[in-house]
């Protein structure tokens, strides 16, 4: 527990800090959605963002949950009211991340973390770059990333193909990322991820609670 001031109690040694915005994005099949899952079961202080859209919900999707499912007029109220930190058209359908629950909830020492894209990550940058660390994940090799995508057995030839040639037009973004990190093992590529967001959550800047606690030391 820490003191209202930001000065642990005796029953720990966690200063507060503001929490921060997670992103993660790579190619389809180089293992974000993986790691991101292994991560959100690992860590409980992350938690998944959770975006707001306007497509229909699926069976077994619980609004709150999943998505937030709001009609197209609502959405476009949230982005004429500047109430998303980006939002973007996905197969004729609209996402978005509504700021202010996570607004709140960063000042709390609340982490998020973000399955998006580079386009998504640009967005979060220019809203709120102080809070935000994105972390591009790349395959070993082109060759084993169509592999990964053959593996699944779930798209037809020419689907794999654009799902390629859209790789590679990601990949190009790698240098606008705050980390790069190759996937060529899945455990040592989460062990990675997960040693950047320790140590992110360490930065001097996000600890909140040191300004009273050392004014405390010194007194």
């Amino acid at each position: 527990m820490t003191k209202a001031n930001g000065i642990p109690d005796s029953q720990s040694d966690t200063l507060h800090r503001r929490g921060l915005m997670f992103i993660l994005s790579s190619p389809s099949g180089a293992g974000k959605t993986t790691i991101a899952r292994k991560l959100l079961t690992a860590d409980n202080e992350i938690k998944l963002s959770v975006s707001a859209t306007t497509r229909a919900p699926r069976e077994g999707e619980v609004d709150g949950v999943h998505y937030h499912f709001v009609p197209d007029a609502e959405f476009d109220r949230m982005v004429d009211d500047d109430d998303f930190y980006e939002w973007a058209h996905v197969f004729g359908n609209r996402y978005g991340t509504p700021k202010g629950h996570i607004r709140n909830a960063l000042k709390e020492g609340q982490d998020f973390l973000f399955d998006i894209d580079w386009q998504g990550t640009q967005q979060l940058y220019q809203k709120d770059q102080q809070d935000t660390v994105s972390v591009f994940i790349l395959p070993p090799s082109i060759a084993a990333l169509r592999e990964r995508l053959e593996g699944r057995g779930t798209d037809a030839p020419d689907i794999i193909d654009a799902r390629m040639e859209r790789a590679k037009a990601e990949i190009s973004h790698w240098a606008e990322y705050d980390y790069v990190v190759i996937n060529d093992d899945l455990d040592d590529c989460f062990h990675k991820v997960s040693e950047i967001l320790h140590a992110e959550r360490m930065r001097r800047t996000r600890q909140t609670g040191l300004i009273p606690f050392v004014r405390e030391l010194t007194e």
